[in-house]
């Protein structure tokens, strides 16, 4: 049986690998499986436990299908996101795991996710009513309008006034900063996590935490005395939910896992669609072929209809391919001896599957640097073949909700506005915080409107 080696030439200087890593690391990625191929450790963070790193389909699948009791996730698997909270879906692991999964998933599929059309459709026209003829404008900026308040709107069930306008402001502050690459470096490095007064990164990211805690909190106990069971937002459904014993969530797991949801779901929504927008106009021939789709619909234009429409589906999936918005799946931790690959793996180590080198193998997705959605219609791809969202009991719970967010924008959007890239020049993926953005926001210009066009208006029935 092979034993499991480290890369026979790891970085000799562990200070420059972690630059070239915070600046470059979708390059770094690249070199290592260039040299070690499908299975290497990988120095994630100074003094972090190296992690393996996965990118070959087999071994995939048998870290998806292990069971808990030899792989887990969670805290135990170095995952430490000081902005969600202990007990964040994401930090917990075992059976508080799979008890706070099974709470958060009913909101997120079926008639449920529908419902949210109408809120979407609603919000989309806000965004938009306000771009200019002529104004060149980040296209990821307002896609970060969007998700935004779609999460707030549908997801807190925050309705304009004081609270709404402070959370906003607070929780946009601290989810664009203006300096990301020193947010990623504190976030990657623990050693930086050191309160030294207000104006220190870290003492200011604690301060501003807890301004945001003290109004969410404030939003819980003001539901708690005025409960309305008709309400459809996610966090009355997660107020409203109870586990197997008849146990209600707490207030810190609400806070939590509202925090989770607005993490998880703004940034990475917004990053997917600025670079949907970006490959749509970037490729002629990919916007003519959605736009005859879309055109199509006629007046049976409703959010199940486009959310089922085989081209926009495959675009958004080439989308989260190329440059997936999150670079691996959730590390897991071995809890008991295993085996993949053949390799034998022992308690304490850690292993992941990098969703990146994934996407780029020549032997799954030839020309893997080619944006092509017909790849897509083609073939169907096995969950540890394409794997944008994760896998195995830690996928996304959020994915159905984000790619219906996601279609409703296109779909809209696109069917009625011509816009245009400001330049030719390529763009390229750069580091912002823990995410792969497109650089400058890919720069749009709105040409006007395709008064020509048959103009998609969601079902009123959606909402």
């Amino acid at each position: 049986m092979p034993t499991l080696k480290l890369p026979d030439n790891p970085p000799t200087r562990p200070l420059l690998h972690q630059i070239q890593w915070l600046t470059q690391p979708l390059e770094v990625l690249e070199t290592y499986a260039q040299q070690y191929g499908d299975i290497f450790t990988f120095p994630i963070g100074i003094g972090s436990k190296p992690t393996v790193l996965i990118s070959n389909p087999q071994g995939i699948q048998e870290i998806f299908s292990a069971s808990p009791n030899q792989l887990d996730s969670g805290e135990a698997a170095g995952i430490k996101l000081p902005l969600l909270g202990q007990q964040s879906l994401i930090a917990l692991s075992g059976k508080r795991h799979q008890r706070q999964r099974k709470l958060l998933t009913p909101p997120f599929h079926g008639e449920r996710m529908l419902a949210y059309g109408q809120l979407i459709h609603d919000i989309i026209l806000e965004v938009t009513s306000r771009w200019k003829i002529g104004e060149p404008f980040s296209v990821r900026s307002s896609m970060q309008e969007i998700s935004f308040e779609v999460i707030l709107k549908a997801v807190f069930g925050l309705e304009e006034g004081s609270r709404y306008a402070q959370l906003k402001e607070l929780l946009t502050a601290r989810l664009n900063p203006k300096l990301p690459l020193l947010q990623a470096a504190t976030l990657l490095f623990p050693a930086l996590q050191q309160d030294l007064g207000p104006w220190s990164p870290w003492g200011h990211f604690l301060r501003q935490r807890q301004q945001i805690d003290e109004l969410i909190y404030a939003e819980i106990a003001e539901r708690r005395q005025q409960l309305d069971l008709s309400r459809t937002d996610i966090l009355s459904l997660m107020m409203s939910a109870r586990d197997e014993g008849g146990e209600a969530m707490s207030d810190v797991e609400l806070r939590d896992e509202l925090i989770t949801l607005l993490v998880a779901g703004h940034e990475t929504t917004a990053t997917s669609l600025a670079w949907a927008f970006y490959w749509i106009h970037y490729l002629p021939e990919v916007r003519q072929k959605l736009l005859q789709e879309l055109d199509s619909l006629g007046g049976n234009s409703d959010p199940n209809t486009i959310f089922r429409l085989p081209y926009l589906n495959a675009v958004c999936q080439e989308t989260l391919r190329i440059y997936p918005v999150t670079l691996f799946a959730f590390p897991r931790v071995v809890k008991s001896s295993l085996q993949i690959m053949g390799y034998q793996f022992e308690p304490g180590m850690i292993v992941s599957p990098c969703i990146y080198l994934t996407h780029h193998r020549e032997d799954l997705y030839p020309e893997p640097k080619q944006f092509k959605p017909e790849r897509f219609l083609e073939r169907q791809f096995l969950p540890y073949e394409y794997l944008p969202f994760g896998g195995g009991n830690r996928r996304c719970l959020g994915m159905a909700f984000a790619l219906f967010e996601m279609k409703l924008v296109l779909a809209k959007v696109l069917a009625h506005w011509h816009m245009e890239l400001v330049g030719s020049k390529p763009v390229q993926p750069v580091r912002k915080g823990l995410l792969m953005t497109p650089e400058k926001g890919v720069p749009m210009v709105i040409k006007g409107k395709r008064f020509n066009q048959r103009i998609l208006k969601m079902a009123s029935n959606s909402a």
